[in-house]
């Protein structure tokens, strides 16, 4: 669409720092969100997600799903005239052995 309206995003990591802002239509996906933070992430932080799938973003307290689109997520498209939406990016941590916890490390 020729007069779509852009909206400026930044993400903001568990430390405080930010990933944007860039600016990105409302039709973009939330999967290619996560692709553009895994490429952008910072070489210097511990806790790095190896795929899109170790990544959580959420915006107004909601997970936003990766086959969604930032408009069908309900990101205020437009509310925010000159307006930078935060949002938040939330790294999955790595499980070590994930039939551990299910193998009978109960005591009695």
């Amino acid at each position: 669409m020729a007069g779509e309206e852009l909206l400026e995003l930044k993400f903001r990591l568990y430390d405080g720092t930010d990933i944007g802002p860039n600016k990105y239509a409302p039709a973009t996906t939330i999967g290619y969100l996560k692709e553009i933070i895994l490429a952008h992430w910072p070489q210097d932080k511990d806790n790095a997600p190896k795929t899109v799938n170790d990544l959580k973003l959420i915006n107004a307290g909601k997970i936003l799903e990766n086959n969604k689109t930032l408009a069908e997520s309900r990101v205020p498209v437009g509310e925010l005239p000159g307006g930078v939406i935060t949002m938040h990016v939330v790294v999955r941590p790595p499980s070590s052995d994930k039939n551990s916890d299910l193998t009978g490390n109960r005591q009695r």
